[in-house]
């Protein structure tokens, strides 16, 4: 029988891997594994809430994973530095108008009280305002003037007698639903004029205060303050005019820089010292084209240690005069407490300007809050005086008692007041070409960007922090907050 070498061959081979495997598998030592990778797991590290310019997309928690990682690009960097700390944040909101107050009042119960919830509360559906402007008085978005002190032509009141919060009584009622939701929340009140018995012109519009009226001018502050603590409002803050260079609204008082400085140091900063009155005087309130206004008063020696801070609007002039104020007088503050949005207005150009200039650009100018104007009105921009703002438009527009709509303001403040709480502080950010940002530590330890794409085209940039970065895109004009432990 002639055998086939080959099949042999491979019998031999068989059956030595056979004992083998036999061996094996009765033998008590075990057979290492062939080592294999464990899955790599992608964590996300920052939500982002996005905003967009076209309004495809408004204040909307973004899906996907943001991670932070090594991996290089070529992208442009926004790099974070929680060490280096600027000014403490006391919050974002509005001015609460009489005017506002009227509309929000046109609700029902249960819509108003929605409402007041998603402005004012801490839930996942509110956006956390923590500052409020309030005006001592009718503003220009009130239904008609009013002082607290309305006398008849002729007549005097020089002990404020006749003394009366009862025409802002149900402004006063929402503060008080207001401090319910958020309790410690900031209270800022400006008069757009003082009793017009007190002026030297018999008119709402324009006019000055009499010399001879400054110190109970002064007391009418303090009888404010204390009539409103008695109600259960705490005032922190006032300005003693709204405006005091633009006379021609309707209410309105001219107050020049010397006249303003001496009404500090001579009436009102005795007065409520007298009183034990802690609520800050702040200067000026008015727009950034004229620095040198609370340079005066802050230069005065006398009217300097009253005086807690400045405060601005943005109607004309820069952005950066805050920082000029600031850089002269680092020991006092600044605030950012007035811009409007145009019924006139374009979302989109509104969304950018706001956010730049109004949000971002007080921040790095060491504003310590950032206030948009009207809270709330109608489809038809009212209520105002005659001759007061007509194409205001609030945040909210009330359409119906049971229905309203949310305006750019709305987003504006929202990108900030949701994400920094009052308690926070700026920290280091750079800008990166058309990556308007600034960046916030919150008082959990929550690191906090927010960045406007001020350009043309959309970018893909790094957010950077502690030696590690994460990619992240905007479109042109898109609003992008940025939250990281």
């Amino acid at each position: 029988m002639k055998l086939n070498f080959k099949n042999t061959i491979k019998a031999l081979f068989f059956a030595i891997a056979v004992f083998a495997q036999a061996k094996c598998s009765s033998s008590n030592d075990a057979v290492d594994p062939i080592p294999v990778d464990p899955p790599v797991t992608v964590t996300n590290d920052i939500d982002f809430w996005l905003t967009k310019g076209n309004q495809s997309v408004l204040l909307a928690k973004q899906g996907g994973i943001l991670g932070f990682g090594t991996t290089s690009n070529t992208y442009a960097n926004i790099e974070v530095e929680a060490s280096q700390k600027y000014q403490t944040i006391d919050g974002f909101g509005y001015t609460l108008t009489s005017g506002s107050v009227d509309v929000i009042n046109q609700l029902n119960t249960s819509k108003r009280s929605a409402l007041l919830q998603e402005l004012f509360g801490a839930s996942e559906n509110s956006i956390g305002i923590s500052y409020i402007r309030i005006s001592i008085g009718a503003s220009d978005l009130s239904a008609e003037t009013y002082t607290y002190n309305d006398l008849a032509a002729g007549e005097t009141d020089l002990n404020l007698i006749k003394f009366s919060l009862e025409k802002d009584k149900n402004v006063i009622a929402v503060l008080k639903e207001i401090l319910t939701i958020n309790p410690k929340i900031l209270i800022l009140a400006t008069p757009w004029s003082a009793p017009l018995w007190m002026k030297d012109k018999n008119s709402f519009i324009g006019g000055k205060l009499k010399a001879e009226y400054y110190d109970v001018y002064a007391k009418y502050f303090v009888k404010y303050i204390q009539q409103m603590k008695a109600e259960g409002i705490t005032i922190d803050a006032v300005t003693p005019q709204n405006e005091p260079l633009h006379d021609g609204n309707n209410p309105s008082m001219y107050m020049a820089a010397t006249e303003q400085a001496d009404f500090i140091k001579n009436n009102l900063g005795p007065a409520f010292k007298t009183a034990n009155i802690t609520t800050k005087i702040i200067a000026y309130d008015h727009n950034c084209d004229n620095p040198n206004y609370p340079k005066v008063i802050l230069a005065d020696a006398g009217a300097f240690p009253f005086v807690d801070g400045s405060a601005f609007h943005l109607y004309a002039g820069d952005i950066s005069a805050l920082s000029d104020v600031y850089n002269a007088y680092p020991t006092k503050n600044i605030y950012f407490t007035e811009q409007y949005t145009a019924s006139t207005g374009d979302f989109g150009g509104d969304l950018k300007w706001h956010l730049k200039n109004v949000i971002i650009g007080s921040m790095r100018n060491y504003s310590r809050n950032a206030l948009e104007w009207n809270l709330a009105n109608n489809a038809s921009f009212q209520p105002h005086t005659q001759g007061g703002c007509t194409t205001c438009k609030g945040a909210i527009t009330i359409t119906s008692n049971d229905n309203f709509q949310r305006n750019v303001a709305y987003y504006i403040i929202a990108h900030a007041s949701k994400f920094v709480p009052a308690g926070s502080v700026r920290i280091g950010s750079n800008i990166s070409g058309n990556l308007q940002n600034v960046a916030f530590l919150t008082p959990s330890g929550s690191k906090v960007l927010i960045v406007e794409n001020d350009g043309s085209a959309s970018q893909t940039f790094n957010i950077k922090f502690n030696g590690k970065w994460a990619a992240v895109s905007l479109d042109a004009g898109d609003v992008g907050t940025y939250i990281w432990k």
